[in-house]
């Protein structure tokens, strides 16, 4: 009896010892990937060069009949414009450069042939959990879909789309100036307007790029409005086209938080 008592405790011994390895190589893995990416971010940034481009017209791309309407506060934002060609020399699948106001987001965003590779891939193509931020696959930015997905991880540093989480707080919400995404690509620069946010079960519905006539692409924004945990005090129609930042809630990736904002401003490079 004795021996099996002692059998037992070796046996709770040996699995705690092999989950106390396991946590810290689990450790070790999560700091070297935040290093490593911290240290590609330091070298994107010394070779991101954007310039803020005031123009005398206000480059309004579906202006609200309702004067009350929250767009008219950011008509005169200047673009900001990234010579994407520089970050293409590091990595040929970069496809613009987007920011968020009141976040930590300021990164280039990558493209490819699926929405995968970037999961656990970082910016110059090594294998790192931390991933970086991408466009959906199945988006044009050329022509500019109905709806553009842009991915990324949550992280706990707060790096790649962990600080969109802020989009939640009272704080973020309730400061106007926080309420634009900036995405320069090849072709355009681009301002977006904030109309939505919200957290939700993981779906494909908010991530739908084409519909094959107005009336559901009209139900579609109204869906998705409908959800924002805040007003933001704006109208969306047919005549917009949207931008859509998702990235997971939690560490189990049950939930989503998601972002809508629509096309405020554009200009032509």
């Amino acid at each position: 009896m004795k021996k099996k008592k002692n059998n037992f405790f070796e046996i709770i011994i040996f699995v705690a010892f092999i989950i106390l390895i396991g946590s810290i190589l689990a450790i070790f893995f999560w700091i070297n990937d935040n290093h490593k990416n911290k240290e590609i971010e330091d070298e994107v940034k010394y070779i991101y060069q954007g310039e803020y481009i005031n123009l005398e017209s206000n480059y309004l791309v579906n202006p609200p009949f309702n004067e009350l309407d929250k767009t008219w506060y950011y008509k005169d934002l200047p673009f900001v414009d990234v010579n994407i060609l520089d970050l293409q020399k590091e990595n040929s699948d970069t496809v613009g450069y987007i920011s968020l106001e009141g976040t930590k987001i300021s990164y280039p965003v990558v493209q490819t042939v699926d929405n995968e590779y970037y999961l656990n891939h970082t910016f110059d193509k090594s294998e790192s959990k931390a991933g970086w931020i991408f466009v959906d696959f199945r988006n044009k930015l050329d022509e500019l879909d109905y709806n553009t997905v842009i991915y990324g991880h949550r992280r706990t540093d707060e790096s790649m789309f962990g600080s969109l989480k802020y989009v939640l707080e009272s704080d973020w919400l309730n400061n106007l100036d926080n309420h634009i995404i900036n995405f320069s690509t090849e072709k355009y620069n681009l301002i977006w307007q904030v109309f939505s946010v919200y957290t939700i079960a993981q779906e494909k519905y908010y991530i739908k790029t084409y519909f094959t006539n107005d009336d559901k692409y009209q139900e579609f924004l109204n869906t998705i409005k409908e959800r924002s945990i805040y007003d933001f005090g704006t109208e969306v129609n047919t005549k917009d086209k949207i931008i859509t930042l998702s990235t997971c809630q939690d560490e189990l990736g049950i939930n989503r938080v998601v972002l809508h904002a629509k096309l405020l401003k554009k200009m032509d490079k």
